[in-house]
């Protein structure tokens, strides 16, 4: 039933001394404005109500407002800016909910209003790009750890950098950030860098573990992590993307390409050789499928990588060679676990150099795989 306002309903509540009969007016005017069965002159009288009420000097009237006003996409936007910049507990709805303030109006609260109302914006169900730059710019922690808790803000790729710059060593919001649905390779590769900078120290002071060991495991989990970032349908721009990001900070080494390779993921070994090598992404695959004898070494020694590991990257070659795939679901499995027998045998050839956080590794990857075991015959030089 459409409640229609009379100039006598303007009287009662501009001249009624009860907050709490201001209070149940101001209700009643809200929700009658939000129905939308309002004639134009109603809907106009409505508003001047409104206009006069947001500055009402009880708050309960003006909670009242905000709270049936907070979700109505169609408020006067002078009306919203007004609630918005009142006392918390009639703003933070309206800067929670209302969709009808614009980015220039929460970038306005943002730089100008306090920690409350800053991260009322940084819980909106959606947030900009800009809208979050500014958030960051706050340097709050609170402000911040909501904001990339939060999955429908969008943040860019430089913002990202800044926070993990800005708040280095936060475990806050690291775990903010490692909760995120999806980060930008880069950004998700630096933070496994943080992480893991953190658990070494833990490692070293709470198991009394020596200083070299705890590094080793660390960068054991370092390299997991890093791989695992590519998806199953990461294309060739995400894996030259993270490819870079590694070589970029001295972390593209053959170990992590050599798990790659035992993990089926032959596109990060190509981009992976190509850049250590300096040599032209297309004319990597040429030199490491060459079925003779130079291509190959040659590509491995431009990239530094031991000669003693040279076998085991042409036996993932050849099995990569080898093996049909017929688009099934067990396609790439199946190719690790032939990449990983096929160099189970060649580690016992007296000449393979693996290092023995590499052998480590692989007898990790072919117990996964139930490979069978035969370390017994392994000739490891470390």
């Amino acid at each position: 039933m459409r409640i229609s306002l009379t100039q006598a309903d303007v009287e009662r509540l501009l001249t009624e001394p009860s907050a709490e009969t201001r209070r149940e007016a101001a209700s009643k005017v809200a929700v009658t404005y939000t129905a939308d069965e309002l004639s134009e002159q109603e809907r106009s009288l409505a508003e001047d109500i409104l206009r006069t009420l947001v500055h009402d000097m009880e708050v309960s009237v003006r909670e009242a407002l905000a709270e049936n006003l907070k979700s109505y996409n169609g408020l006067a936007h002078d009306i919203a800016v007004d609630l918005a910049s009142d006392v918390d507990s009639v703003s933070l709805p309206v800067i929670r909910f209302s969709d009808v303030l614009t980015d220039d109006d929460l970038i306005e609260i943002v730089r100008t209003q306090g920690v409350q109302k800053q991260t009322a914006v940084a819980q909106r169900s959606t947030v900009s790009e800009r809208v979050s730059d500014a958030l960051v710019d706050t340097g709050n922690e609170d402000v911040v750890e909501t904001l990339v808790g939060n999955e429908g803000a969008a943040i860019s790729t430089e913002t990202y950098s800044r926070v993990l710059t800005d708040f280095r060593g936060n475990e806050r919001i690291d775990q903010a950030l490692v909760h995120r649905g999806s980060l930008p390779v880069e950004i998700a590769e630096r933070l496994v860098s943080v992480v893991s900078d953190r658990l070494r120290e833990e490692l070293a002071s709470r198991h009394e573990l020596p200083e070299s060991v705890a590094s080793l495991l660390v960068v054991q989990a370092r390299e997991r992590a890093t791989l695992g970032l590519l998806g199953e349908d990461a294309d060739i721009v995400d894996v030259q993307t993270l490819v870079t990001q590694l070589h970029h900070n001295d972390r593209l080494t053959p170990s992590i390409i050599l798990r790659a390779v035992c993990m089926g993921d032959m596109e990060f070994f190509e981009v992976s050789l190509a850049v250590m090598a300096g040599v032209p992404l297309g004319s990597a695959p040429s030199l490491i499928y060459d079925r003779g004898e130079r291509g190959l070494p040659a590509i491995m020694d431009r990239a530094s990588v031991p000669p003693g590991m040279i076998p085991l990257f042409r036996a993932a070659i050849d099995v990569a060679g080898e093996t049909e795939y017929d688009g099934g679901e067990h396609d790439r499995e199946r190719f690790r676990r032939r990449i990983l027998e096929r160099i189970l045998t060649v580690m016992e050839d007296p000449s393979t150099q693996l290092g023995e956080e590499n052998a480590e590794y692989l007898l990790e990857r072919l117990c996964s795989l139930d490979v069978p075991s035969r370390t017994a015959a392994w000739h490891i030089q470390t």
